[in-house]
Formats: C-alpha cells, sequence, structure tokens
C-alpha cells in the first residue's frame, strides 16, 4: 500500500496529488514552496550526478531533444 505524499520540507502530507488541484505541489503550502527555493537559491542544494548525452537521450522524448538543439 502507498502512504500519502509527504511535503520534502515539512514532512507534513500533500493533501491533493493533482496539480490543478495544488499549485504548491509536491510542497504543502507556499511557504514550503518557497522555503525549498531559497535553499536552492543560498546553494544549499547541488546536482551532483553530470549531465551526459546518454542521459539527456534517456530523459527526453526526441521533439524535446530537438528543440534544446534549436535554442
Amino acid at each position: 500500500m502507498i502512504g500519502p505524499a509527504l511535503c520534502p520540507i515539512c514532512n507534513e502530507p500533500v493533501h491533493s496529488l493533482e496539480l490543478t488541484e495544488n499549485e504548491h505541489f509536491p510542497f504543502c503550502s507556499k511557504r514550503c514552496q518557497e522555503i525549498d527555493f531559497l535553499r536552492w537559491c543560498k546553494g544549499e542544494y547541488a546536482i551532483v550526478e553530470p549531465l551526459t548525452p546518454e542521459k539527456l537521450v534517456e530523459n527526453f522524448s526526441p521533439e524535446d531533444l530537438e528543440d534544446l538543439l534549436d535554442q
């Protein structure tokens, strides 16, 4: 059984998993969403795995890759 989704900031249950019903998903509130954004801005989070061409192919559709290359 899958439990309720929890907010990654405060660990409270996120009441709606539908983005259309919860504009702050995956967070429970605007406050938690802003805390997360501030942590990114302050450099408290980091992407530790390099992005390789193989990862791009795995994670994007061919149309998305073409759009990226056109930029």
